[in-house]
Order: C-alpha cells, then structure tokens, then sequence
C-alpha cells in the first residue's frame, strides 16, 4: 500500500503568504510537510509557483478552485495551469446557491461534476468537491451530500473536512460511517480538529477520532493526501501548523 503524503492546506497560513509566499512555503516545507493545498496563487504564475515548491522539495497535493474555472473554455486554461503546476487535485470547496438549494439542483451539480471527471480524466487530472457544514444539513429528510455523492461518478473525489462536517453536527462514529460508506471516494481528506468546548483547538486535541478515521483512509477510502487545516490560532498560524504536523505524526506511526 502507498504511503499517505501529508500536505497543507495554505489557507492555514493565508496572511503569511500574503506577506511571503516564498519564505511561508519554506517554513513549511522545513516543518516536514510533503505538499501543499493551494487556496489561491497570490499573483504568481503556475511557472514561478512550480519552481517554489521544486526549489523545496513541496508537490503539489491540490487546490481549491471555483467552479467557474471548470466551465466552458475557462477548464483548458484550468488544466494547463494545473499540468504546469504538478498539480492532480482540482477540488470546489464552495458552490453558489443554486447549484445547491434542492434535491434536484444537488442532483443537477452531480451530474455536472461527473461530466468534468470525464473531461479531465485524459490529462491526468481528478475534480472533487469539499463540504463546509450545509452539506450535513437535513433537506427534506435527505442529507445533501449524499445525494450528491450517490449520484456523482466514483471519479469525484470526495473531500471530506472532518472538522467542518462535525461543526455540521456529524458525529466522529458518523464521519467513520460516511468514509465506509463511500469506499475509494477520499482520496484526499482534510484533517480539521473540532471541540465544542474550544474553537480554537489543534489537530489531536479535540473530539475527532483520528486513530479510527486514519486507519480507514489507509483501509477503504483510497486517500493520498492528507490535508491538515487550521482555520482559526491561539498560537501563530505557522506555529500551529508545526504544532498540528508533530501531533498527526504520532498518531501515523
């Protein structure tokens, strides 16, 4: 079985980088982290970004991009960016709200997203989609993302946040259950604490169920990734994520 690399997610360390892409990446890379998440470019061309995670030994392990960017002509520009860039991983984490406010409209964004899977799947390439909590909001007694993720193809990478499904109100046996559910779908997950007692929480220091959760995504969800995400600090952002880094590592060995 393939090793599971462990990247993260830039928007962990957005004012960093908007203050030195070069140097936070550098740090990053320096605290271990095998690849990045991108969540935005910052000016950069996919030419200068590939030499940054190169110089540094980082891959590319996704990014979060609009879904407008899949559509029409936008997706070739997409694709080549992507294929400078090293990159295999083009996820949605957000869709507006007609492409989601029925059954019929989850339905419809399936299909659609089954359709760009097709498209991009000779360049090497895989299109997911990532949740924040609306999805595990009940609509009319059916929660969204499994109307979604029963109706997409498999190649829909399914990218499950633990943390933001859980602020959904999905227990830890639930996030277990939706990764069962799904087998072969997470190929890259987001690892994101949750405490109801503490917002501010790090990566092993809430009510998530790692041990559990990691030995799946070794098992049945296919995963290659693992994304850490750090949202909100009690620490510096850069300090935080070496403080999420070293607590997953001990539950990795």
């Amino acid at each position: 079985m393939a090793k599971i690399l462990i990247a993260l997610q830039l928007y962990s360390v957005r004012e960093d980088c908007v203050r030195d892409l070069a140097g936070t990446l550098e740090a990053v890379a320096d605290m271990g982290y095998e690849g990045v998440e991108f969540a935005g470019y910052h000016g950069r061309s996919a030419d200068e970004l590939r030499k940054m995670l190169d110089d540094l030994g980082l891959k590319a392990a996704g990014t979060h991009i609009s879904v407008d960017a899949l559509l029409g002509e936008e997706l070739q520009r997409t694709i080549k960016f992507n294929h400078i860039l090293g990159n295999q991983f083009l996820i949605v984490p957000w869709l507006p709200e007609k492409m989601r406010n029925s059954k019929a409209e989850w339905l419809r964004t399936a299909r659609l997203m089954s359709d760009i899977a097709k498209k991009m799947k000779p360049d090497g390439m895989r299109v997911g989609y990532h949740n924040h909590t609306i999805e595990f909001q009940p609509m009319n007694g059916e929660m969204p993302w499994n109307v979604f993720f029963g109706a997409a193809k498999p190649d829909v990478v399914m990218q499950l946040d633990t943390g933001n499904a859980m602020r959904g109100g999905i227990s830890p046996e639930g996030i277990l259950e939706i990764v069962k559910r799904y087998p072969n779908r997470a190929a890259t997950v987001h690892l994101k604490e949750f405490s109801s007692k503490n917002e501010q929480t790090l990566l092993g220091n809430g009510e998530m169920k790692w041990r559990e959760f990691l030995s799946l995504c070794e098992t049945i969800g296919g995963t290659e990734w693992y994304i850490v995400e750090q949202e909100s600090c009690v620490f510096p952002p850069l300090e935080c994520v070496r403080r999420c880094l070293k607590n997953l590592r001990k539950r990795t060995r």
